[in-house]
């Protein structure tokens, strides 16, 4: 029993952490942080971009795993239930913008990636990558497609407490 859940442990770890170097890989090779920094001619403060990156992707795959301690709102309605109004509607001006910080961040990504597809012809031409193109990108779709039905079909996404 014990060597199951070391070994439950490890794997779960290590999927994380290639979750997490996607998540990095992806932020690197289309530069965006970078950008972000010489757009706002902030080009000093480079590192502290990215770590701050690093501190809220941390954040968030905590708070996705543990999500019943940032439940703030179920803290402060057991403690103050006078003041509930007043949290629900901080809660809805916090919900507003990190909706709007979150939609600048998805379209810089996704205007960062399209510009990143231009150099997909030019990097299989030099590595001379003629055949096999369509099959290497449908074969990644379809593993998408697989991976998405097994979730769902099993509901992985269910939470149970």
């Amino acid at each position: 029993m014990i060597f199951r859940g070391l070994f439950l442990c490890v794997v779960g770890i290590s999927y994380g952490l290639l979750a997490a170097a996607g998540v990095f890989t992806v932020l690197v090779a289309v530069g965006l942080v970078p950008r972000f920094a010489g757009k706002t001619h902030t080009a000093r403060k480079v590192l502290l971009y990215e770590e701050l990156v690093i501190f809220g992707t941390l954040t968030g795959s905590y708070f996705s795993v543990f999500s019943r301690y940032g439940q703030t709102a179920a803290f402060f309605q057991s403690r103050f239930p006078g003041l509930m109004g007043l949290w629900l509607g901080l809660g809805q001006v916090f919900q507003g913008i990190f909706g709007l910080f979150s939609g600048m961040f998805i379209g810089c990504l996704a205007l960062a990636i399209a510009e990143m597809l231009d150099s997909i012809p030019i990097f299989t031409r030099r590595i001379s990558f003629r055949h096999g193109l369509g099959l290497a990108v449908l074969s990644m779709a379809a593993g998408k497609l697989a991976g998405s039905l097994f979730y769902f079909w099993h509901e992985l996404h269910r939470v149970t407490e």
